[in-house]
């Protein structure tokens, strides 16, 4: 399932404190989806990463209360005591049986020990499959049914309308436009040690932003996903210098064509992150203008990439016009 319905499935789960698992490769944003989620609801949010403790720490350490006579569980200060909010317990497959074993009863009753995990909190995990070669335990048939199970996928659409909000450099969004596959290049039976991934795509935007020195660039980019996709992403860079004045399009409406293919990814993209800067219904009527003879299927990329960062166009009239020009793509 990809992140757009995932993020819709898990918030009505949310509502109803159905406790949800999210299974995918690492690196492509499982725990970014339920942080988000928490953030868009304004509601708490706290990570456990369950594969560092030991089965007392879920559960608390024991102490003898004077006045009843007995031994009670002092409850850990990390679990939550008020309010609403979600208890991520990411990587919960890497932890130890005996800890995964602990965290039964937090689960299915919402309690362990002598702590009752509060009316307002829902339990999401994650973890990575157990054929992708990371340190995982086959989850025991009692834990698995305590879930409902989803299965990321990576989609390229749902990373590029993330990445326009983040506003990752727009030469890692045009590169992955026209190389969809170097988002994630990750492979189990490989022993690289550095693949592409969302995760590590978001490294190269921060060393992108650092002061590395072209010198060093290609090999730091490598270090984060790889030899031959940093090659290929640093080719791909040298085409932005080939790029029409993308602000004098947005001005004017008028500019320069071109047939070349990796070009015309780079401009669609460079188009799409110049307007959501500057969104003015000038600039739109404009930008609408010049991809009327753009050609068709990158017409149709900028506007739709528009479309789902919530740029609206319906009352222009130039939109009208490229509506009737570009139909039969949409259809």
């Amino acid at each position: 399932m990809k992140a757009s319905n995932l993020t819709k499935t898990i918030q009505s789960l949310i509502e109803q404190k159905v406790p949800t698992f999210l299974w995918g490769a690492p690196g492509i944003g499982k725990s970014s989806i339920v942080k988000q989620i928490s953030q868009d609801k304004n509601i708490g949010f706290i990570d456990l990463r369950l594969a560092l403790m030991d089965p007392t720490d879920l559960k608390g350490i024991p102490f003898y209360d004077k006045e009843s006579h007995t031994a009670l569980w002092a409850p850990p200060a990390f679990l939550p005591s008020k309010g609403e909010g979600i208890l991520f317990l990411d990587e919960l497959n890497s932890a130890p049986p005996s800890v995964q074993a602990s965290a039964y009863q937090l689960i299915l009753d919402r309690r362990v020990g002598e702590y009752v995990l509060p009316d307002g909190w829902a339990i999401v995990a994650a973890g990575n499959r157990e054929g992708d070669r990371g340190v995982t335990y086959r989850m025991p048939s009692p834990l698995a049914n305590r879930f409902v199970h989803f299965e990321m996928e990576v989609d390229v659409d749902d990373w590029k309308y993330w990445a326009y909000k983040k506003e990752i450099d727009e030469r890692i969004i045009a590169y992955i436009s026209y190389k969809s596959e170097h988002l994630f290049t990750f492979d189990a039976k490989s022993d690289v040690k550095s693949f592409a991934t969302p995760r590590s795509w978001e490294y190269v935007n921060s060393v992108l932003k650092s002061s590395i020195t072209d010198e060093l660039l290609l090999d730091s980019l490598s270090g984060a996903v790889g030899k031959d996709v940093s090659v290929g992403f640093l080719s791909f860079c040298k085409v932005m210098n080939k790029l029409p004045d993308i602000k004098n399009i947005l001005a004017c409406g008028n500019g320069e064509y071109s047939e070349e293919v990796d070009v015309l990814y780079a401009l669609s993209t460079g188009l799409v992150s110049a307007l959501l800067k500057d969104n003015t219904e000038q600039n739109l009527e404009n930008l609408l203008t010049y991809t009327l003879e753009l050609k068709s299927e990158f017409a149709v990329m900028v506007v739709q990439d528009l479309q789902r960062n919530g740029v609206t166009m319906e009352s222009s009239a130039v939109f009208k016009e490229w509506v009737r020009k570009f139909a039969y793509l949409l259809a």
